[in-house]
């Protein structure tokens, strides 16, 4: 699958933020209390994992060792050892996070256009945070991605272009997550490597779906959600190319890429081929 990171904005509750690159936005170490040495401790977290993304996106996550993302925020390499566990779970808290901040993101985003909750209940067999759990076959969301996801042509293809920037905004705001998760996405842990495959899933899910409803009919259909899959990693191949696009500047990159994305998934099939 290709790597799709996530959707920039204020890391969810008890949840994991985007690190690296530019700005840390990961909050306070969870599971303790909101007082002046958890904000310390939170603020600490963000310096390790933003010289961390920085030292994993120019030498790799394998090239880095402790010692050398201690020394970037000035401390030793053990007393790191009091904020993450090792290299590893600095890595999950990366990886992991951006892949939560990119579904809540485009649950929120069709959330905010049909008025629903933005956070679907775990254990709705429709949510599609929980992808591996069978809907029932005899609702007529199991059988329509169209109907589960209440859109017509016009709501799906606004909520489409809605996706299509904020990928682009979190795209531009952290290349080095764009960089690392290409490469290194191989080197978290089992259980990790896992919960970001069912993430990505969720999200190209909602991403598939919204593409299958915005080209519903004619001169630009696409009933095959197979195909709507291949299109949506598509797409997110060419907006995740941030990383190699710093000369084009910002505001000219991301009006790039909006234009190209927009024209990919919404434009009408070119005649076939013989």
């Amino acid at each position: 699958m290709s790597p799709v990171p996530g959707v920039g904005g204020t890391p969810q509750p008890g949840g994991r933020g985007p690190a690296g690159g530019n700005r840390a936005a990961v909050g306070a170490d969870r599971g303790t209390a909101g007082n002046g040495r958890v904000a310390a401790t939170g603020t600490r977290r963000e310096q390790i994992l933003d010289a961390a993304a920085d030292l994993f996106a120019r030498k790799g996550f394998h090239g880095v060792p402790i010692d050398e993302i201690g020394a970037a925020v000035g401390i030793t390499g053990p007393a790191l050892y009091r904020h993450f566990a090792g290299k590893e779970a600095i890595l999950a808290e990366m990886l992991v996070g951006i892949s939560e901040q990119l579904l809540a993101g485009a649950q929120a985003q069709l959330g905010e256009d049909d008025g629903r909750s933005a956070a679907p209940d775990p254990a709705d067999p429709a949510n599609p945070a929980n992808p591996a759990d069978p809907a029932d076959p005899a609702d007529p969301a199991a059988q329509d991605p169209h109907h589960r996801a209440g859109l017509d042509a016009a709501r799906a293809t606004a909520v489409l272009i809605a996706l299509v920037d904020r990928h682009i905004e979190f795209a531009l705001d952290h290349p080095a997550l764009i960089t690392i998760q290409f490469r290194d996405l191989d080197a978290l842990p089992a259980q990790d490597l896992a919960t970001v495959r069912r993430l990505q899933r969720a999200y190209v899910g909602i991403w598939a779906d919204l593409i299958r409803a915005a080209r519903g009919g004619p001169p630009a259909r696409t009933d095959d959600p197979h195909e709507a899959t291949a299109m949506a990693h598509a797409t997110f191949g060419l907006l995740n190319s941030t990383p190699h696009s710093a000369r084009l500047g910002r505001a000219a990159t991301a009006r790039l890429l909006h234009r190209m994305a927009l024209r990919a998934l919404l434009a009408p099939d070119p005649p076939a081929l013989d």
